[in-house]
């Protein structure tokens, strides 16, 4: 099997799975258009422009089916969250690895900041576990279907999560509603 690179498992994406993907905004401005550089500027990059696949946060357990069985990436080796908190969302990474070379792949998919739910790999991938209730933990994102979703880093009394842009902090003192005063 020839090794994938992010745009050709989009295409493959699109025939094999139609309506997987999601759509992903270019690298402009947010006006819609490259604004000509100036010297010593630098054009308005959208952050959420990627080349790596985007996929809908429902279809990612037949996504990641699709990689290892029919692509052959076994391996997922990382999940990760990323608070975009201007474009109200938060991305989750997942990086799968072929056991028989080629480049590593990552997928990203988005959910709102304010329901962040991502079906669990945890059934099929159990190494997925503790990397879900770290995303839960310190991001907030649910996982329905995960075995045991609980704070894996902070107290179960805990309020907030700590890794979110908008959590009260200032160095290393975070603030609860009764500090602000």
């Amino acid at each position: 099997m020839p090794p994938l690179n992010a745009e050709l498992l989009k295409a493959r994406l699109m025939d094999e799975l139609p309506g997987a993907l999601a759509p992903t905004p270019t690298r402009v401005s947010t006006d819609g258009h490259t604004p000509p550089a100036k010297k010593g500027e630098h054009p308005k990059i959208n952050p959420l422009a990627t080349n790596d696949p985007v996929i809908h946060a429902e279809r990612l357990p037949e996504v990641a089916a699709f990689l290892r069985d029919a692509c052959g990436y076994p391996l997922l080796s990382n999940i990760t969250a990323v608070d975009y908190l201007a474009e109200d969302v938060i991305e989750l990474v997942y990086h799968f690895t072929s056991l028989a070379g080629g480049p590593p792949l990552a997928v990203k998919l988005r959910c709102p900041r304010d329901n962040p739910e991502v079906p669990s790999l945890t059934s099929e991938w159990p190494g997925a576990s503790l990397q879900e209730r770290e995303a839960f933990d310190l991001f907030g994102v649910r996982f329905p279907g995960h075995p045991h979703l609980t704070r894996v880093y902070m107290w179960d009394e805990f309020e907030g999560f700590p890794m979110r842009k908008d959590f009260p902090k200032q160095g290393d003192k975070y603030f609860g509603a009764e500090d602000e005063e």
